[in-house]
């Protein structure tokens, strides 16, 4: 499964970015076996929640799906002049429509790499080859980067919780179960003199 087929698969396809939804804030821990288990308020002073990066996460992918497609095309069979020059504009076109799907930074990034096709005459098969399997790349290459950092995000709140549950579990106890300076069973104020069993 490629990097944009995984992407959508991983619940990035929907056109609103994280800003709108307002779960920006936290994340779903899942267990090993893909069910979640608890939740983490993550600290936005922390990193950067990389789902920012792409703020029309179906857009990107249909467009890149759409470069994909035309790559396989212009290794299939030869093109004419008009062929080459509609490849073209479609090519330029797309570049203006991921743009608006991404975040400043990235759209800084796609500008720079970029470059212009000459106005004069139509491109040549190669530079049509050349131009759509950059972008295809660069593409996978984001959607690599926001799985990865996904990975380690849920990996670190997972780390999180578990600290804190076992925090919880293993409170400073005395003889008999009972935490000192707090009443447990047979001493006063111990109210219905039962264990308190785990928190979590």
């Amino acid at each position: 499964m490629d990097p944009m087929t995984e992407a959508r698969s991983a619940g990035q396809n929907d056109e609103p970015g994280p800003d709108e939804s307002g779960h920006s804030g936290t994340v779903v821990v899942v267990g090993p076996d893909g069910r979640p288990i608890g939740t983490m308020q993550t600290d936005e002073g922390q990193g950067e929640d990389p789902t920012r990066l792409v703020e029309q996460p179906a857009k990107v992918m249909r467009i890149g799906s759409m470069i994909k497609q035309l790559l396989e095309e212009v290794k299939a069979a030869p093109l004419d002049d008009a062929s080459r020059n509609r490849m073209r504009e479609i090519h330029e076109r797309s570049i203006v429509e991921l743009k608006e799907g991404l975040a400043p930074e990235l759209r800084d990034e796609l500008e720079r790499i970029s470059l212009p096709f000459a106005e004069d005459k139509a491109p040549s098969e190669g530079e049509l080859r050349i131009a759509h399997a950059q972008l295809v790349g660069w593409l996978e290459g984001l959607f690599h980067g926001i799985q990865a950092a996904l990975v380690a995000q849920q990996m670190a709140a997972r780390v999180q919780l578990e600290q804190m549950r076992g925090g919880r579990q293993a409170l400073p106890s005395g003889p008999g179960g009972v935490v000192p300076g707090m009443p447990g069973i047979g001493q006063p104020g111990g109210g219905e003199g039962h264990n308190t069993g785990q928190y979590l």
